[in-house]
């Protein structure tokens, strides 16, 4: 199988290329308009210079059989467009793209073209979090919180909460009926923003705090009388009486502990299935992200 890697920049090298590399079957094909990065990465995994390419037409003529795109967000559009036509199942980073129009056009496209698509929502699989689904869940707690990074609205809210937003959806135990949206912006620069989702009783707290003091992320679900937290997808402590706590073991990848070994391998096994993966359910993800994006301007307007 002839997969592309698209953009080789720290969450592509630290994160996907240590899971695509050892995967048996699997022949790496990477794509960088930087030829130092290209050169770099290409040896350090052994690669020979026929899979090593300097442009996506480059790439697309080795005939791929699935791609992952980790190029910067702002290209993603161009980059998933081109493969989509060419045929070529796609993994891509979240988000799609920063305008909603754009997103809906890729998901559109790939239904057209009957061609997998997929986003790269890792926290889905990541076991601490996938363990909280099995949990009753009639409060939801997830803080995501940064020290120093105020950032431009829509950038921070696509980039970076929508982790936030897709796994308050992921975890949500019934249809949402309110959607609640509070913020902080100073001088066009979002500091906090706080997303309430409630239904049929529950209620989902996203939390991120660009100036906290410290970066961190904590997911809590709790009903019926106990609680499970998990601690920057690390530890695990379930409250019943007395805590119980369970912490990563000291060989579990890290690539696995945040659900991106097993997001890639859903993707791939898919592949090589015949399987065709809808990206619909992501868009209700940047749907729902849009919606904040527009609260926050309104709220600072």
């Amino acid at each position: 199988m002839k997969v592309g890697v698209i953009g080789l920049g720290d969450i592509a090298q630290k994160a996907y290329l240590p899971v695509l590399a050892v995967l048996p079957g699997v022949e790496l094909h990477l794509q960088t308009r930087t030829p130092a990065t290209l050169t770099r990465v290409g040896g350090r995994l052994h690669l020979p210079p026929a899979q090593l390419h300097a442009d996506l037409d480059a790439l697309l003529g080795a005939g791929l059989d699935a791609a992952f795109v980790h190029a910067p967000t702002a290209v993603h559009p161009e980059i998933v467009t081109r493969l989509l036509e060419a045929g070529v199942p796609t993994y891509v980073d979240k988000p799609l793209a920063y305008e909603l129009a754009d997103s809906e056009r890729l998901v559109t496209l790939a239904e057209e073209r009957g061609t997998s698509l997929a986003v790269g929502f890792n926290r889905r699989h990541a076991p601490g979090y996938a363990q909280c689904a099995e949990h009753p869940r009639e409060l939801i707690l997830m803080q995501k919180n940064r020290t120093g990074l105020p950032e431009d609205p829509r950038t921070m809210i696509l980039d970076d909460f929508i982790h936030v937003v897709d796994t308050l959806r992921f975890l949500v135990p019934g249809p949402v009926d309110d959607v609640t949206v509070r913020a902080r912006v100073r001088d066009g620069l979002l500091h906090h923003v706080v997303l309430q989702l409630a239904g049929d009783g529950f209620t989902a707290l996203g939390v991120m705090n660009r100036l906290s003091g410290s970066a961190e992320e904590i997911l809590e679900v709790s009903g019926q009388d106990t609680k499970r937290q998990v601690v920057n997808l690390a530890e695990v402590i379930d409250h019943k009486g007395q805590p119980t706590v369970r912490r990563r073991g000291d060989w579990v990848p890290v690539a696995r502990q945040r659900g991106i070994e097993q997001a890639v391998l859903v993707f791939l096994e898919a592949v090589r299935a015949g399987e065709v993966l809808s990206a619909r359910d992501a868009l209700e993800t940047h749907e729902l992200c849009e919606r904040v994006v527009r609260a926050v301007h309104e709220r600072s307007a």
